[in-house]
C-alpha cells in the first residue's frame, strides 16, 4: 500500500532533501507540498531540479487543505510546528516533526534554550524521539515523532551502548564539525560564502541548543546522569558532520571488546556501519547516504576516543525522518533510502 504524505516547509534544505528521497521511495506518494513564502508556485518553477519531474504546486500551509494525507513531515522553524501539530493529530494525520518543538520532555529546558513558550506542553510526553535504532517498537505505534537533531544523532548512536553497559564514565566531551547546510537556508552574515570559505571556527561555545538535547536523551535512554560538554564547529563544506568524543573508561576493557559491544547493539541495524580497528569514519564515505559510521581508539590505560560521521541532511534529518516513516507504516526500514555516497 502506498502511503500518502505531505511536506510542510518544502523549500528549505531539509524539505527539498525530503522530496528528493521520497521521489525514489516505492511505497510513498507525495500528494501535498507546502511553503509559507512561495504558495501558488509550481515546485518545478521554484526549484529547476524538478523540471519535468513533478506537477506539484506549493500550497499555503493550512491544515484544512490537507485531505487524504496519512502522514506529514514538518520541516519548519523552531516554534512553528507546535501550532500545526494539534489540528493535524485531530485529523488523524501522523506527524514527523524535523524541528525541535517536541524533542524535549522537560518543557523548562526547551523554553530556556529556545527562548520560546511551549504552547502545547501536554504533547511532549506523547512524542517519540525518533532514533530508530533505539525506539523501533515505539515508532510503530507513534502518532507524533520528534526527529532528532543532526549533532545529537552523531553522539547518541555511538555512546548509547557504552553507557547502557556501564563501560564509560558519564563525563563526556564532544567536539563536532558540521557543513553549512546545518544552519538552514535562511541567509545570515555568518553563513555567507565569504565568511565561510577558507575559514574554520567554533560557534555557540557552551550554549548550543543540541547540548541539552543530547544530555536529556542519553539520560532517559540509559538511566544514568550525564555531564556533557559540547563544542560545535563550522566547516567550509555544504554537507556532513564529523564528531569526535573523548571518554574515560570505567572498566578494564580492550578495543576488541568495545567493538563487540557496538556489534551486539548495532550489528543488525542496516544504517549503522562499524569500522574495524585502526580505521576511522570520514565525511566522504557518508555524504549522500543514510549511513552513520563509527570508529574508536583506546588511548593509554583508560581513555577512549570515539569518532562518528553522517550526512547532516540525510541521517541527521530527512533520511532519518523517512526511516521513521518506514517503521511507522510497517515497511522495510531501508526502503527508499539512499545507500550510495557522493564520492568522489
Amino acid at each position: 500500500m502506498m502511503v500518502r504524505v505531505g511536506v510542510m516547509g518544502a523549500t528549505g534544505y531539509t524539505g527539498l532533501e525530503l522530496l528528493r528521497i521520497l521521489a525514489y521511495h516505492p511505497g510513498v506518494e507525495v500528494c501535498w507540498v507546502g511553503s509559507e513564502s512561495f504558495p501558488g508556485i509550481k515546485l518545478e518553477d521554484y526549484c529547476l531540479a524538478w523540471q519535468g519531474r513533478s506537477n506539484l504546486t506549493l500550497q499555503k500551509q493550512e491544515v484544512d487543505s490537507l485531505e487524504g494525507i496519512e502522514a506529514i513531515f514538518l520541516a519548519l522553524p523552531s516554534g512553528v510546528a507546535m501550532d500545526y501539530v494539534p489540528p493535524l493529530l485531530q485529523k488523524g494525520i501522523r506527524v514527523i516533526d524535523l524541528g525541535a518543538d517536541f524533542r524535549f520532555k522537560n518543557v523548562e529546558v526547551f523554553q530556556k534554550y529556545y527562548q520560546l513558550e511551549h504552547r502545547v506542553p501536554h504533547l511532549l510526553q506523547e512524542a517519540v524521539y525518533g532514533i530508530p535504532e533505539i525506539c523501533r517498537e515505539r515508532l510503530k505505534e507513534a502518532q507524533l515523532v520528534a526527529n532528532p537533531g543532526c549533532y545529537p544523532t552523531s553522539v547518541i548512536i555511538p555512546l548509547y551502548p557504552f553507557l547502557k553497559e556501564g563501560v564509560i564514565s558519564p563525563s563526556i566531551i564532544v567536539d563536532s564539525k558540521s557543513g553549512v547546510t546545518g544552519a538552514g537556508r535562511k541567509p545570515t552574515e555568518d553563513n555567507q560564502f565569504c565568511e565561510v570559505d577558507e575559514n574554520f571556527k567554533a560557534y555557540k561555545v557552551g550554549e548550543h541548543r543540541h547540548q541539552p538535547e543530547m544530555k536529556e536523551q542519553l539520560e532517559l535512554a540509559t538511566g544514568r546522569e550525564v555531564n556533557l560538554i559540547f563544542t560545535p564547529h563550522l566547516l567550509p563544506l555544504k554537507r556532513g558532520i564529523l564528531t569526535t568524543v573523548y571518554l574515560t573508561l570505567e572498566k578494564d576493557i580492550e578495543e576488541e571488546e568495545l567493538l563487540s559491544i557496538w556489534k551486539d547493539y548495532w550489528g543488525r541495524k542496516p544504517w549503522v556501519r562499524i569500522f574495524p580497528l585502526h580505521r576511522f569514519p570520514e565525511l566522504r564515505w557518508v555524504v549522500g547516504s543514510n549511513f552513520v559510521d563509527l570508529g574508536l581508539k583506546k588511548v593509554g590505560e583508560n581513555q577512549l576516543i570515539v569518532i562518528s560521521a553522517l550526512d547532516n541532511l540525510i541521517k541527521g534529518a530527512a533520511g532519518q525522518a523517512v526511516q521513521n516513516l518506514n517503521l511507522m507504516f510497517g515497511k522495510e526500514e531501508k526502503e527508499g533510502l539512499p545507500e550510495d555516497v557522493l564520492y568522489p
